[in-house]
């Protein structure tokens, strides 16, 4: 790492996982550099190129990290993950003499609140999913399924409980009905509590006015609507949790019943905190997903080349949604036609209308795109580099990473320039057992050496830890594997040649990334101008 010097630029990187082990990479790269400090030092692939900061990174004692600035010279703050900008970092950490890269918490709220970002989209006519915000469970599934009364016995239930002013008590009679049928299908056990909720019912009473009910007759009903509950639709629009769930935060639903269920999750059980104390329920649409980044200073945008991820833990889109299990890039579904329409049409008005907001905003604009029929639709905003989406990226970039950052912070983001290596990057991500639920760690890595040794495959670190000589998993997605190739099937076919040398106790690998989408002509690497 280069000596510092008054012409080089101290810089701090916040954040621990493959992104800024990525980053990293980069920015040690720079002639420019001075001393490179890290808040994570406990990831192996950040401690090998940066010294660690030595006072807590911690929002609740910015003042500490404010003071490692000034004593330290730091010139420049690299903010990586969402929390710490939804934190306010970027807003305390800013000086006179402190630049830094990353939106202030306003802007950050791009990704930190989906509901507000979606009025502002609205406001600024960008075209995105339609969605209705709410805080209530109750309300919430009563929308839910009146987007959903096309089908006859879904409708029957809706009129019937529509004239319940309790709304608890109308959740509880169709969760009561849904259970009964589901037992009387499965020849299950029906319980007791859920028949004397229903038969006490003022609609079960009218129903059945000229005879009093048995279990039996009452379980006969319910049938139709457990059997709705259960029918895959694939209509159903996608529940989202509003604030900042590490990419977790997200259902689309097959049925009905699993939609239900994930706001229950969300709004009563809270299992993803104070992020889902307002959920979205939005149109899902239809097409293929690509990501688009930029680096903007505010007013001016440098895009940077489409990226591809891959969200669903197992092959073939199977399985929950996670922080992403492998990415590529260039993404051969964006041309630059398409490129620019997204810029024009999404990107300048997103800027304009946080403009209007008073939102400065620098650091990196992140727009997740559904490829509709109807054209590109925004689907979220994230306010930082993606991640695994960034090691691809860092791959192919050709160009000082540290000049570009500080042209962003400072304004002047119009007399940066990037290049790009021509040949495609592919990235694999290596996840520990029971990820993204309950990840195991503990457990030691072998064959580090022998993947990095593979020409054109790097290894960026992301949940890892070092105790002793070994290397251990410390967390869900634990390393990232990426390569360069040719086209983007030999990067594909290095990357996960790389990958399977390397192990671990329960290693969770997609061996799909990068599988089923069409490539783009062989190229050659280009000298550098």
């Amino acid at each position: 790492m280069p000596d510092p010097s008054p012409s080089r630029t101290n810089v701090l990187l916040i954040g621990g996982g493959g992104r800024e082990h990525a980053l990293a990479l980069r920015l040690a790269q720079s002639p420019n550099l001075g001393e490179l400090w890290t808040s994570h030092p406990s990831n192996p692939g950040l401690a090998a190129i940066a010294k660690p900061v030595d006072v807590p990174v911690d929002a609740r004692e910015l003042y500490r990290l404010e003071q490692f600035c000034q004593k330290r010279s730091i010139g420049l703050v690299v903010i990586g993950p969402e929390d710490p900008l939804a934190e306010g970092f970027a807003d305390r950490l800013a000086s006179p003499t402190t630049l830094v890269f990353g939106p202030t918490a306003a802007g950050a709220r791009l990704e930190s609140d989906k509901a507000w970002c979606k009025q502002l989209l609205r406001a600024a006519s960008i075209p995105t999913a339609d969605a209705r915000a709410f805080s209530d469970f109750d309300a919430a599934c009563q929308h839910l399924e009146s987007r959903a009364s096309d089908d006859e016995d879904v409708a029957i239930a809706v009129e019937r409980f529509a004239t319940l002013r309790d709304a608890a008590l109308r959740r509880k009679l169709i969760d009561a009905m849904v259970r009964v049928g589901k037992a009387r299908l499965a020849s299950q056990p029906i319980a007791a509590s859920d028949i004397t909720l229903l038969k006490n019912s003022a609609h079960f009473k009218d129903l059945f006015r000229d005879q009093a009910p048995d279990a039996a007759a009452i379980a006969a009903h319910c049938v139709p609507l457990a059997q709705a509950y259960a029918r895959v639709r694939p209509d159903l629009p996608v529940i989202k949790a509003s604030g900042l769930a590490k990419g977790k935060g997200v259902v689309v639903p097959d049925t009905l019943e699993q939609a239900v269920l994930a706001l229950e999750r969300m709004l009563v059980k809270r299992e993803f905190g104070p992020a889902g104390a307002k959920v979205l329920i939005e149109e899902r649409l239809e097409g293929p997903e690509v990501s688009v980044l930029a680096i903007t200073d505010g007013s001016t945008l440098l895009m940077l080349p489409p990226c591809q991820d891959h969200k669903r833990l197992g092959d073939n889109d199977t399985g929950p949604n996670t922080g992403g299990m492998g990415a590529f890039c260039p993404s051969p579904r964006v041309d630059d036609d398409l490129l620019q329409r997204v810029e024009r049409d999404i990107l300048i008005p997103t800027l304009d209308a946080l403009r209007r907001d008073d939102i400065d905003y620098r650091g990196v604009l992140y727009a997740g795109i559904m490829l509709t029929p109807g054209g590109p639709k925004v689907l979220e905003f994230n306010a930082r580099f993606g991640d695994p989406e960034t090691q691809p990226l860092m791959a192919r970039l050709d160009a000082d990473l540290l000049d570009i950052l500080l042209h962003a912070a400072r304004g002047t983001l119009d007399h940066a320039h990037a290049r790009w290596d021509p040949r495609p990057a592919c990235t694999i991500v290596l996840a520990s057992q029971g990820y993204p639920e309950k990840p195991r760690t503990g457990r030691v890595i072998t064959g580090l050496d022998e993947a990095a040794a593979i020409q054109n495959a790097t290894i960026h670190h992301a949940g890892t830890r070092r105790e002793g000589n070994d290397i251990l998993t410390a967390g869900g997605r634990v390393l990232g594997v990426t390569a360069l190739g040719d086209t983007l099937a030999d990067a594909r076919h290095t990357a996960y040649r790389a990958a399977d040398l390397i192990n671990f106790e329960g290693k969770l690998m997609r061996r799909d990334i990068a599988l089923h989408t069409p490539t783009p002509p062989r190229r050659t690497r280009q000298p550098t101008p």
